[in-house]
């Protein structure tokens, strides 16, 4: 019985190496092409002739700005951090005031003064003053009169032989000393009439002038001590701390700067353009470009600008091309680089097949087009190509089969891996 049951175990092993060696000889021994080749639809669609580059996304002009003091002092409170979005007029910082208030209200008070006095020359001497000096006027009159009088009548007696010359003399010396009081009276009131000259008047008017202008300066350094954002965006770095001294004007090589912001919205992608490429890039064309942070994502943007002057590194020429980008997403930052893409020229609907499709046979280009169970060789004239398809210009008709890889002569072809877009 043992016997038996080895026997039966040694059959069983020896159909089991049997059947393993057939199945390797099988597999190694079936023709190469059994799968047939991998075969492609002729159809239409838009064709893109582009060039690439690399490139970086930067701030636009005017999209990165530095917010300092124009002013010195200590700072009194910071309101930012790096990270918060700001809005225009948004308070970034302060410094102390109580100085700079008190200018304030010195100007104003000097101000007053100054228009006081203007008001005082605009208006002249003061009634009472006139009518004092027009009392002496008169009375200076009633005195030349009154000598007057006294010369003639003294005359008229020393002609009489009533009184001596002497008398006639001394009449006639006090009508003289009368009629200089008249004259200096008649002059004091004209003075005092016009009190102040043209000359004084435009004193006074620059005396205020200049001390309007020193309360506008004293008014803008106080508004020069509160600090606010010129625009929106993200603060992107900050440079000063509350409780820190900061100078300013000719003491300071620079304005200090308290933080930097950055408005995201206003990026762009300066693509790097290779000098043999550079003649076919316009302004206004569409671009696309990819960052590593987000590789799978594809962002669009558009030509806007193409700097004149090269860059040279390591004798290579390239040239800046500016490309605006779209980031209302927030997902770019600035100094990412870029692997950017430029459409310079786009067909659209026309004919086309696999790169792989395209054969070079006797100094022409074939193809092989399916033909029930076997292949015809067929010329073809064609157009552009991108990086996947090329167009046919003649020799083949939309909703044909073509092939995409090698195919023995009479072998009828299978579904295979096609190219990206081959159907």
């Amino acid at each position: 019985m043992p016997t038996k049951r080895k026997l039966l175990w040694i059959v069983l092993s020896v159909m089991v190496l049997v059947a393993t060696g057939g199945a390797m000889w099988y597999a190694f021994k079936r023709p190469a092409g059994a799968t047939g080749p991998a075969t492609a639809l002729v159809t239409r669609r838009d064709l893109s002739a582009t060039v690439t580059a690399t490139g970086t996304i930067k701030a636009m002009v005017g999209a990165e700005v530095k917010v300092g003091s124009r002013i010195p002092g200590r700072v009194e409170q910071l309101a930012v951090q790096v990270g918060d979005r700001v809005k225009p007029g948004q308070v970034i910082a302060r410094l102390e005031q109580d100085d700079l208030r008190a200018a304030v209200e010195k100007a104003r008070a000097d101000l007053a003064a100054d228009e006081a006095k203007l008001l005082t020359v605009r208006n002249g001497a003061r009634a009472q003053e006139i009518q004092t000096v027009e009392a002496a006027v008169r009375q200076a009159e009633a005195n030349r009169l009154l000598a007057q009088v006294n010369v003639d009548r003294y005359r008229q007696l020393y002609q009489d032989g009533g009184i001596a010359l002497q008398v006639v003399d001394t009449a006639a010396r006090d009508y003289d000393v009368a009629a200089a009081q008249v004259h200096s009276s008649r002059e004091q009131l004209s003075l005092i009439r016009e009190k102040y000259t043209v000359e004084d008047l435009q004193y006074a008017e620059a005396q205020v002038q200049q001390a309007r202008a020193a309360l506008r300066i004293s008014e803008a350094n106080l508004g020069y001590a509160t600090i606010t954002a010129p625009m929106s965006g993200v603060v992107a770095s900050v440079s000063t701390q509350q409780g820190e001294t900061v100078t300013s004007g000719s003491a300071a090589p620079q304005a200090p700067t308290f933080v930097t912001i950055i408005d995201l919205n206003r990026l762009q992608v300066d693509a790097y353009v290779d000098e043999t490429d550079i003649g076919k890039v316009h302004v206004g064309q569409d671009a696309a470009f990819t960052v590593d942070a987000f590789p799978d994502k594809e962002f669009s943007g558009k030509v806007t600008a193409i700097y004149p002057k090269a860059l040279i590194q390591q004798n290579v020429v390239t040239y800046d091309v500016v490309v605006a980008i779209d980031n209302r997403e927030g997902l770019l930052r600035p100094d990412m680089t870029t692997n950017t893409t430029i459409t310079v020229a786009k067909r659209e609907k026309v004919l086309t097949v696999p790169n792989q499709a395209v054969r070079r046979e006797d100094g022409e280009r074939v193809v092989l087009v399916q033909e029930g169970d076997r292949f015809a060789r067929r010329p073809v004239k064609t157009g552009w190509k991108d990086k996947n398809f090329t167009e046919v210009l003649s020799g083949l008709k939309e909703g044909e089969r073509v092939v995409v890889g090698e195919v023995e002569s009479g072998k009828a072809p299978t579904k295979q891996t096609l190219p990206p877009g081959a159907k």
